[in-house]
């Protein structure tokens, strides 16, 4: 059975969507567009065209876009700061979601959204991209694998260029910090990931360089926690002169006990310690490449997959709303230990804007 949807943003990184991301899905028969909605008619193109949907099944008008097309699921790839009110229309339309990070711009309104999901009755998850990429994913099974014995700490390097107006998007020059909220949000979930725990405590410096146009924090230096002890570090930089490892291309290095593990552009490296064989054949340095794993769909498309199989009653996909809100309180504890100079307990500041939450009603 093919899962009727509705593409909600067309334009920017909707057009991915449109293009690269949902059509395997599609030739699989796993899912069905029936409408899309974007404000700027000129977006609808990539809908059209990606899609295979008449013009007349590409609305500016949400609402009438929901009363008009009877699906079973949503996405939603909008800036964040429009995230609840189109959940809160999917939700009164009996719609599961699928939403692109963050899930939505305040800790609050994310939290809101978890629990309107959950009494709804709905199944909502959160596209992670970088987490389920194939690099990363790599390392994260070389990690996990035990073969390297146990992880002590990771290092993570995100450096673009992007410091003109509008480079990275023109609304992410103009919200508040950009970098954690559009950026580091991917990177803070990977790593926390990697390290097979919750994040205890996080302690950021984030800033904005006089020559960044950006209305926020564009750079940050980041340093965690997890409750199993292991630490993470973080580099991200949108304002650089250079982007040495920018989307897609990240540096993440991982000291484990037998060997450090080098994800650089993609490419993946063993640097055993003294007495440890690498299991292909070693460089004259010793180290040794570890080929990437290897399936048919990545990233956002392997997603999309995932959610289609916990609607057909799989196990709900890693990145489910509610355990997502992990990820967004690691956003909010750095943005706030920015402010104040503090480290931040993570869990703590869940559960108190979950108190806060609940207060409001």
């Amino acid at each position: 059975m093919a899962y009727r949807m509705i593409q909600i943003g067309t334009g920017g990184f909707g057009a991915s969507w449109c293009r690269s991301f949902l059509p395997p899905n599609v030739v699989g028969r796993l899912i069905e567009a029936v409408a899309a909605v974007d404000l700027n008619p000129q977006a609808h193109q990539a809908a059209i065209e990606g899609l295979g949907l008449p013009a007349e099944k590409c609305y500016t008008d949400l609402q009438r876009a929901l009363d008009e097309n009877p699906a079973d699921f949503c996405t939603v790839v909008v800036p964040p700061a429009c995230h609840e009110s189109v959940v809160d229309a999917a939700l009164a339309h009996d719609l599961h979601i699928l939403s692109e990070k963050p899930i939505a711009d305040t800790l609050g309104a994310s939290v809101r959204i978890a629990q309107k999901v959950k009494q709804a009755g709905k199944k909502m998850g959160v596209t992670m991209s970088h987490r389920f990429d194939q690099d990363k994913t790599s390392l994260r099974h070389e990690i996990l694998s035990g073969r390297w014995g146990p992880l002590d700490y990771l290092v993570c390097r995100f450096s673009c260029a992007l410091r003109r107006f509008a480079s990275w998007g023109k609304f992410r020059h103009e919200i508040p910090d950009p970098l954690m909220v559009e950026g580091a949000v991917h990177h803070l979930d990977l790593l926390v990931d990697m390290t097979g725990a919750q994040c205890d405590t996080i302690y950021a410096q984030t800033w904005n360089p006089p020559w960044g146009e950006y209305a926020g924090d564009s750079q940050g230096l980041v340093l965690m926690r997890s409750e199993n002890g292991v630490r993470s570090t973080y580099e991200g930089a949108k304002t650089n002169a250079r982007g040495l490892n920018c989307w897609g291309n990240e540096y993440i290095r991982a000291e484990c006990e037998y060997a450090t593990l080098i994800l650089d552009t993609r490419e993946l490296r063993a640097h055993p310690a003294d007495g440890v064989a690498c299991r292909n054949n070693a460089d004259a340095d010793g180290s040794c490449a570890l080929p990437l794993l290897e399936q048919p769909k990545w990233a956002n498309t392997w997603l999309i997959e995932k959610f289609v199989n916990w609607l057909e009653g799989g196990e709900p996909m890693e990145t489910n709303v509610e355990d997502n809100l992990q990820s967004v309180a690691l956003i909010f504890a750095a943005i706030e230990s920015s402010r104040t100079g503090q480290p931040v307990k993570v869990q703590e500041l869940l559960e108190e804007t979950r108190r806060q939450v609940a207060a409001e009603g």
